[in-house]
């Protein structure tokens, strides 16, 4: 089993980040802040599919006006995402989101970053330091020559600093590219230097497939070397993909065991049902489950049950008719017609 890094805990409302606490998965949202009941269906959308954690954009005034009433309808912890005004950190904080994010390079100096610190220590609130490779500091860029692991990662204990010497300790980071190699070595270097609590992902992953894969390849190693204490998998989309794709991830490694594993067969010539369709329904049916179940959808009963063994429960087609079983026993028989239906009986049952 991994050893995870250890870490300082921060609070996220009710939701522990790091020491120890399980790998969350977050989201944010892309509404309009602004526009208060489409941000709040989106964000209680989100959370029926299991988000833990949702981050909003606050780019003025007006979308930090509508934070309290949005705060209001939703049951999530809520971090508002702050980039060049400290007024508008301000207002959140008084608005009584649940984090910060900000970059506290980019928000006007270090007294602002002080009125902004002690705001946030008042209530008790973490900030989380979002270095991003595509906006790091012009003097470290040509430091370097370019975009470095080092450049981030300095970039990064420059804000710890900043903020440690304001008495500020309840920070987490983040150190995003959408290079895989440099964001794997940003964090793997600066993993050696603080234990504060890391948020890790790919950022501007890509689209759904693509960004999908490259978002698991990126967060799955990092997790896998226990590096990691929540998650948000960036794709151009429907942030409801976004959380599906986190906890996949999750589950793949063994990490989190929230929500239904699908276990599924590449179709053969041995396949005498439509294998694909079946899969397909079976995951749709299934996706919001919250039980932590292992299915298996497989093609044949040459190899089904045995491969399948481990699966809570699972189906292997014949040839128009297919098999139920269980944890590797065949329980019974049933129609190609109805093995989605009796499938999902007996995931009712367990």
């Amino acid at each position: 089993m991994m050893k995870r890094r250890q870490t300082k805990p921060v609070f996220i409302g009710k939701v522990q980040v790091g020491g120890g606490a399980p790998v969350s998965v977050q989201s944010m949202t892309n509404t309009d802040t602004r526009d208060i009941p489409a941000t709040i269906s989106q964000i209680n959308e989100l959370a029926a599919g299991g988000c833990e954690i949702i981050r909003v954009a606050v780019p003025d005034r007006e979308a930090a006006e509508a934070l309290p009433l949005i705060l209001k309808g939703i049951s999530i912890p809520l971090i508002a995402d702050i980039h060049f005004d400290y007024r508008l950190a301000l207002a959140a904080i008084r608005a009584g989101v649940d984090g910060l994010r900000i970059n506290p390079g980019n928000i006007g100096g270090r007294e602002k970053v002080k009125e902004v610190a002690a705001a946030a220590r008042e209530r008790n609130l973490p900030i989380r330091i979002g270095v991003n490779a595509g906006s790091l500091e012009k003097e470290l860029l040509e430091r370097d020559g370019g975009v470095t692991a080092a450049a981030m990662v300095e970039s990064a204990l420059r804000h710890i600093r900043m903020l440690e010497d304001l008495n500020y300790t309840s920070i987490k980071v983040s150190l995003k590219a959408s290079d895989i190699p440099l964001m794997l070595d940003s964090y793997r270097l600066l993993a050696g230097l603080t234990d504060y609590p890391f948020h890790i992902g790919v950022t501007e992953a890509g689209t759904i497939r693509y960004g999908t894969i490259k978002s698991a390849v990126g967060i799955g190693i990092l997790l896998n070397e226990g590096i990691g204490d929540t998650i948000r998998v960036s794709l151009t989309g429907d942030p409801r993909h976004e959380v599906r794709a986190g906890f996949d991830i999750l589950k793949s490694l063994g990490i989190r065991k929230k929500g239904v594993e699908l276990i599924s067969c590449p179709t053969c010539g041995r396949t005498q049902i439509e294998l694909i369709k079946i899969a397909e329904e079976v995951e749709e049916k299934l996706q919001y489950l919250d039980k932590p179940l292992k299915v298996a959808v497989m093609g044949c009963v040459v190899n089904g049950p045995g491969e399948a063994r481990e699966a809570d429960v699972g189906i292997a087609g014949g040839k128009g008719v297919g098999i139920i079983f269980r944890k590797g026993k065949v329980i019974r028989k049933v129609v190609e017609e109805k093995l989605v239906e009796e499938l999902l009986k007996e995931v009712e049952l367990l």
